[in-house]
């Protein structure tokens, strides 16, 4: 027998689709994103579930929850397209014996890039001048004077595979790094190029704070407006983690007030956010839309990662980003029923 992989229309990286197309073990399908009945008989047939990571591009009632998995009773495996897994319910997947398949480490070079772009862009002002240099003139250069990063203190909340390329990159340009991550040890921290440290003197000790952790219970809304308070006079705070993680509303009275001089901001509660959203008609945001691991090399990476971690489990070996790894047992033990 061959293992059934279902996968949605929605764009993904061409070697997804070739690396298992070369593979007799698996049969690929790929449905549409309607509600509708062929996608319904499509997907009841999968082992195997390939969805999107982002909660805003993939229709609701794709999203692996409860609902979607009483449908889907051949259901082995839920695989996310991204690092995170915001569109799959973990606790009701591992319930129910199936397992939950992640890329992590995958987006971490595009994603680190994108906030050292990001912390560059609001601290020299970039975006500032360029909004300005393209609807007045008659301004000065001092105007949109801005600051070195060099000498500054970089705090990170998070030191996985995206945090500690982030953490690297700021060394280059001559920046302090601290980080706090509940999940490692100081030894650990240090080798991954931060200096350890609690969250709330990080957040008053660092002139930038950018977001590394996943969105769960412990982080949701975890920077609020008395984690803004904390933050230095005339800091800079960055997100290219998860929508959720920072309070929109006490984000953009923290920017009102002055307290903050800046933000960079890639994710959302909403994506894209409402054009009139009031954090965009701030000039000392820097807003992108959860583009920070939207590369073309970073795309490829995933797809590629992704299918080479299907092509595992079908050969029975446990996947190596496994979010419940305790279903795997059960998982192996329904999946040699399938495969044979």
């Amino acid at each position: 027998m061959t293992l059934n992989i279902v996968r949605t229309s929605l764009w993904i990286d061409s070697a997804f689709d070739a690396l298992l197309g070369s593979e007799p073990r698996v049969r690929l399908a790929v449905m549409g994103i309607e509600n509708s009945p062929e996608v319904w008989q499509t997907l009841t047939q999968a082992q195997i579930y390939h969805c999107s990571a982002a909660k805003d591009e993939l229709p609701a009632h794709l999203h692996v929850r409860a609902a979607l998995i009483e449908r889907c009773p051949n259901l082995l495996v839920a695989s996310s397209s991204g690092a995170g897994y915001d569109t799959i319910d973990v606790e009701a997947c591992t319930a129910a014996g199936i397992a939950v398949v992640h890329q992590a480490g995958g987006n971490a070079v595009s994603v680190a890039e994108h906030t050292l772009g990001l912390l560059l862009g609001v601290s020299r002002r970039m975006a500032e001048g360029d909004r300005l240099l393209r609807r007045e003139r008659g301004f000065s250069r001092e105007e949109v004077m801005g600051h070195e990063i060099a000498g500054k203190t970089l705090g990170l909340i998070g030191v996985g595979h995206i945090g500690t390329r982030v953490a690297r990159l700021a060394q280059a340009f001559g920046l302090k790094v601290l980080a706090f991550d509940p999940l490692l040890d100081d030894s650990t921290i240090r080798a991954r190029g931060a200096e350890p440290c609690a969250f709330e003197p990080l957040l008053a000790m660092s002139d930038v704070v950018s977001m590394h952790c996943p969105r769960d219970a412990s982080t949701l809304r975890v920077m609020n407006a008395q984690a803004f308070a904390r933050m230095k006079q005339g800091a800079i705070f960055i997100n290219t983690a998860r929508g959720g993680i920072h309070d929109e509303t006490a984000l953009l009275q923290a920017l009102q007030s002055g307290h903050l001089a800046g933000a960079g901001i890639d994710v959302w509660d909403q994506e894209p956010p409402p054009l009139d959203h009031p954090l965009l008609a701030l000039d000392t945001v820097y807003a992108t839309f959860h583009t920070a691991g939207v590369t073309h090399e970073c795309r490829r990476n995933i797809a590629t990662i992704a299918a080479q971690q299907i092509l595992q489990i079908a050969r029975g070996e446990p996947p190596p980003r496994l979010a419940n790894p305790q279903v795997w047992p059960k998982v192996q033990e329904r999946l040699n029923s399938v495969v044979t």
